[in-house]
């Protein structure tokens, strides 16, 4: 059954695929962003992102034709992405997982306790800031990935129950039970470890050295606060940790981020380089991998 209101993408996706290259290059500037940030959720690092959006605007270009417009063009993409995301298997995390057992034990070790300015007169509120978005992107390999893209798709995402369970396969039921154990666990989390959780275990500022020390923030090169599109207030959150939903507070202020040059360079290679004809007569293995949307 088609929806009530057309997707008004749908005259762009029958332009593409009858060979209009102008419609297609428009369709797939359109979800990068959406793509590049949800990779970037899932997968934990900006690297790691620029690659998977290329990968998953080749898909979408691809399989095009296998659109029935059955359900809007954004929970297609939604379904191909996550699909290429938890099949991923060569980002940085792939094969060395993180858990919130070793998070913890990383947060509490002493080395963290006693090192000297490394801030290299960069503004210290700047780099826990920096520091913030690095460290809650990478806390969320400590979920499985079922849980993982659960918990981005509908704390970050806000995307609807149906169109989550869709994506990811589940009926809508399982997909809330499977988001509610998300959120409980990444409670548990920051409530035991996170100034933002109300802990005195771990603060940005405290922790903006060690970080530094230990090569996981460089003071002059902020990639996440350079990619943000809007300044967002650090702790405009904190006072709605009272409730359990409210720890998702941290995650929900994330900012959405631009695609880096890079991935708009990869984006435009993919768009110059890939036969345009796959696309229109629905080859290059058309659906494969991909549930008919």
């Amino acid at each position: 059954m088609q929806p009530e209101t057309p997707d008004p993408t749908f005259d762009l996706v029958d332009r593409a695929v009858a060979g209009d290259t102008q419609a297609l290059e428009q369709l797939l500037a359109s979800t990068h962003g959406l793509v590049f940030n949800l990779a970037l959720r899932f997968l934990g690092t900006i690297p790691d992102a620029e690659d998977a959006a290329q990968e998953i605007a080749v898909k979408i270009m691809t399989h095009l034709s296998t659109f029935r417009k059955e359900s809007a063009f954004s929970t297609w993409i939604y379904r191909i992405a996550v699909n290429h995301l938890k099949d991923c298997r060569t980002h940085r995390f792939a094969n060395a997982p993180f858990s919130f057992e070793m998070y913890g034990a990383d947060i509490t070790d002493e080395r963290a306790r006693n090192v000297p300015d490394l801030s290299e007169g960069v503004d210290r509120n700047l780099l826990a800031s920096e520091l913030k978005l690095s460290c809650t992107n990478v806390m969320l390999q400590c979920l499985d990935a079922d849980s993982r893209m659960a918990y981005v798709l509908g704390t970050m995402f806000k995307v609807d129950s149906a169109t989550a369970a869709d994506a990811l396969g589940i009926t809508p039921e399982a997909y809330r039970q499977r988001l509610s154990r998300a959120r409980r666990t990444v409670a548990e989390f920051l409530r035991a470890y996170c100034q933002h959780g109300g802990s005195e275990t771990c603060s940005c500022t405290r922790r903006v050295d060690f970080a530094i020390a230990t090569h996981r923030l460089a003071p002059h090169d902020l990639e996440y606060s350079r990619l943000s599109e809007e300044e967002r207030a650090t702790g405009a959150f904190v006072e709605a940790m009272d409730e359990l939903d409210g720890y998702s507070c941290l995650f929900d202020e994330l900012p959405t981020y631009r695609p880096t040059p890079r991935a708009k360079e990869l984006l435009e290679t993919c768009m110059a380089t890939a036969s345009f004809a796959t696309v229109a007569d629905g080859r290059a293995e058309a659906g494969k991998g991909v549930h008919r949307g």
